[in-house]
């Protein structure tokens, strides 16, 4: 959420206001009614961003392979890498059961060059 310039701007203006305004009504016999709290949002909170945005697949692998051996499962890929567990079958050519770093970045380069190839056909 992003805070006008007038809001941020308005809060030491509406305390100055209501301070002046509480010896005004002190002048007039009038009790003042307290301002309602205002809480400031902090600077030190940002909004949460989802982890995936930013990881690369190097990254998002080794979070995804809680063995830390190397070997992502099927089981695995759920969990942390979906696109990889949709082309499991695919990128476990050899049906081990696991599929490596150097498997899933040889999968995927093999991807790019058929588009690349579809297209200059296309």
């Amino acid at each position: 959420m992003r805070l006008s310039r007038f809001c941020l701007l308005s809060v030491p203006a509406l305390a100055l206001s209501l301070a002046a305004g509480g010896t005004a009504f002190a002048q007039s016999g009038q009790t003042p009614t307290p301002a309602p709290s205002v809480v400031a949002p902090s600077a030190a909170a940002p909004t949460p961003v989802h982890q995936h945005t930013h990881m690369t697949l190097n990254q998002r692998f080794a979070q995804a392979n809680t063995t830390n051996d190397g070997h992502l499962t099927l089981a695995q890929a759920k969990a942390g890498l979906p696109s990889v567990a949709r082309h499991f079958a695919a990128i476990d050519k050899d049906n081990k059961g696991y599929v490596t770093l150097d498997e899933i970045h040889a999968y995927n380069k093999e991807q790019r060059a058929m588009r690349h190839q579809t297209q200059s056909n296309g």
